[in-house]
């Protein structure tokens, strides 16, 4: 009996720390939006195609090209650091690099 506590509440800890993780959520500064936004004009980001709807939480389609998130980028916002991005024509979409699950859109 004392063995089937600990491991229903082992499996409890394991699903609401999956729970989270699936519901992540990137915060960005109003100011490094701004950063990002002028990155993007800069460096004339080829804009992707995207058939589908996207939005936070939603999985990019396996067919849409995302790339890790360049160093220059990342030296004026860090928090993007360990995500993938691209541009949706204009909007830059940041994607959790292993689930492709979409964690912020930057309009």
């Amino acid at each position: 009996m004392k063995h089937l506590l600990v491991a229903t509440a082992a499996a409890a800890v394991f699903v609401s720390g999956y729970a989270m993780a699936q519901d992540a959520t990137l915060a960005i500064e109003p100011a490094h939006e701004t950063v990002i936004k002028q990155y993007v004009v800069k460096e004339h980001l080829r804009p992707v195609r995207v058939k589908e709807t996207l939005a936070v939480g939603t999985v990019v389609p396996e067919d849409v090209t995302i790339a890790p998130v360049p160093d220059t980028l990342v030296n004026e916002v860090p928090e993007v650091k360990s995500y993938d991005y691209f541009d949706d024509n204009g909007r830059i979409v940041f994607v959790e690099p292993n689930s492709r699950k979409i964690v912020k859109i930057v309009d």
